[in-house]
């Protein structure tokens, strides 16, 4: 699951009383941040395995922290508590822990058995990576749903909830078809925080739009 990953974060924020679109979309790639730092920092690990699964070589074979439930909990109550410290808006605090939670969710969706409940086996996924024919669509579905959702609700610019889904759809597209890297190394986690940075700015740049937001 990649761009999926923003779809809870579209879809909540078609509502009114809920963080900005921008914080939200962090939320919902915030332990994906956290992992690609931890990898530059060598707490947490993967690996290029081939075959591993249909369709993602990476072998996430160390991930206790980022990919638990019980970690995935502890970074949801963390952002939650910060957008409660910045707003005291208690409905808007858990409507980001939420979405922080949610990527655990999707994530055991997809994976091949990588995820632990606490950092430990036993090792779970459900591993749709194995079925492209039921995930991709799956994915884009969810996505472009949600994206329509905000857009009915929140009535942005149509012109930049376009670049927002060719952005999306672009950053999948390379995902899926784009070549892939012989072996893990630094240029891995920039990679990823440019990905997630450029659809964070692409969604801040259309929500600025949004007639009833404003």
């Amino acid at each position: 699951m990649f761009i999926g990953h923003w779809a809870p974060a579209l879809a909540v924020a078609s509502r009114r009383t809920t963080p900005g679109l921008t914080t939200l979309f962090v939320a919902a790639q915030l332990v994906d941040w956290a992992f690609f730092g931890f990898l530059l920092l060598g707490v947490e690990h993967m690996r290029v395995t081939p075959g591993i699964s249909a369709m993602n070589p990476m072998d996430l074979y160390h991930m206790p922290i980022t990919h638990s439930l019980l970690g995935s909990l502890g970074f949801a109550a963390a952002f939650g508590a910060a957008i409660w410290l910045a707003s005291r808006d208690r409905i808007a605090a858990l409507i980001g822990s939420a979405v922080v939670l949610s990527h655990w969710l999707l994530d055991l969706l997809v994976h091949v058995p990588d995820l632990t409940l606490a950092g430990r086996p036993p090792k779970l996924g459900l591993g749709l990576w194995n079925h492209p024919a039921i995930e991709m669509p799956l994915e884009l579905g969810i996505t472009f749903g949600a994206l329509w959702l905000y857009a009915r609700a929140q009535k942005p610019s149509p012109v930049r909830v376009g670049v927002l889904a060719a952005v999306l759809l672009a950053l999948q597209v390379v995902n899926w078809f784009g070549p892939v890297e012989p072996a893990v190394t630094a240029g891995t986690s920039y990679l990823a925080f440019f990905a997630y940075g450029l659809a964070t700015l692409a969604a801040w740049w259309m929500g600025k739009s949004a007639r009833v937001a404003a």
